[in-house]
């Protein structure tokens, strides 16, 4: 079965300055789970420290996802910022679980704005395939790029919550298994990238029988 290509995430060292709260506060201290309680109870203060917790994780994610034309009209830090501020507004809408649920559910937040700003200044229908694609910049341009960015969101909806968020936070978004077994509450880092490696095997199947069919 030939291994097919997952859309990468931010390189660097797996080390603590990676991963959502690098430069904020311990996870021990201050959990996500609790932040998103108080800004439920009205407290700004979570608000903001959700924000700077999480802000500049979804601005790397998201940093040249939007195609050159539509980058022009729209600033992708802007995007981010406004997608967050509003997801926090909508809270209600989630039930607080674990960290990596949460920053998964902000993922899926931003890049459905993105399609929603492709749609906005693209004066042509925008081609369903291309629409589905936005979650990499190099594979948008790239014909095979975007069936194989089409054929892994697909496949990704198939995996078990848990499964969905490593592979998630491991791929997209460069966590390292440290980070991805605290996020998603996984023993260890080497449970993690158990999970994450066997996801992973369960995607490609996918993706290969979705090309086979």
């Amino acid at each position: 079965m030939t291994q097919p290509a997952f859309p990468a995430g931010p390189p660097g060292p797996e080390g603590p300055d990676r991963g959502p709260l690098a430069g904020g506060a311990s996870p021990d201290l201050e959990r996500t789970a609790e932040l998103l309680q108080a800004v439920r109870n009205g407290h700004p203060a979570a608000k903001n420290r959700l924000v700077a917790r999480y802000l500049p994780i979804l601005r790397r994610w998201a940093h040249g996802r939007l195609p050159a034309h539509a980058r022009d009209l729209s600033d992708t830090d802007d995007l981010v910022q406004i997608t967050l501020i509003r997801a926090l507004d909508k809270i209600g809408d989630f039930e607080p679980r674990r960290e990596g649920a949460f920053l998964a559910y902000l993922r899926q937040i931003l890049l459905n704005s993105l399609r929603d700003e492709i749609r906005r200044v693209n004066r042509r229908p925008v081609r369903k395939d291309l629409d589905d694609a936005v979650a990499d910049p190099s594979l948008v341009v790239d014909a095979v790029g975007v069936e194989t960015m089409v054929a892994y969101e697909r496949a990704l909806a198939t995996l078990p919550e848990r499964q969905r968020e490593a592979v998630v936070l491991r791929i997209e978004f460069g966590f390292s298994y440290q980070e991805v077994a605290d996020a998603i509450e996984s023993p260890s880092a080497n449970a993690a990238r158990m999970m994450v490696t066997r996801a992973l095997a369960e995607l490609a199947e996918v993706m290969d029988d979705s090309k086979g069919g």
